[in-house]
């Protein structure tokens, strides 16, 4: 990717921070919603862009250790889980997996609303 700038973490920002701070205030209902959606989408492009790759190399390398494997294909390795999942050849390395499965989730979640995360869990509820 050429290291010309602006670079496309700064043009996100900057249509970001544009419709947020100067069309973002001239709207109503449901214009207004779907900006605040629009926005919100380019965060978490910025996000992804930012941490989307190391937070894949961490599901590999975790997947791999979880299967014994040395396969490198994120897709592959999530596919072979799913078939060990299915014949129940995950048994004995429960935890390993519940690990996985949280550990994966809570990455996934800090880039789609890394908010969500640091709210109080309401125990009233389930």
């Amino acid at each position: 990717m050429p290291n010309d700038r602006p670079s496309p973490k700064e043009l996100l920002e900057a249509v970001r921070d544009h419709l947020q701070n100067h069309v973002g205030p001239e709207l109503k209902g449901q214009a207004a919603f779907h900006l605040r959606v629009a926005v919100n989408a380019i965060a978490i492009v910025e996000r992804t862009l930012e941490d989307g790759a190391t937070l894949n190399d961490s599901e590999t390398a975790r997947l791999q250790s979880l299967l014994g494997t040395n396969e490198t294909d994120l897709d592959q390795l999530n596919r072979a889980l799913a078939v060990k999942l299915r014949e129940g050849a995950i048994g004995e390395d429960r935890q390993a997996l519940l690990n996985h499965l949280r550990q994966t989730a809570e990455e996934k979640l800090g880039l789609s609303n890394p908010n969500y995360l640091k709210r109080p869990l309401d125990k009233s509820k389930g």
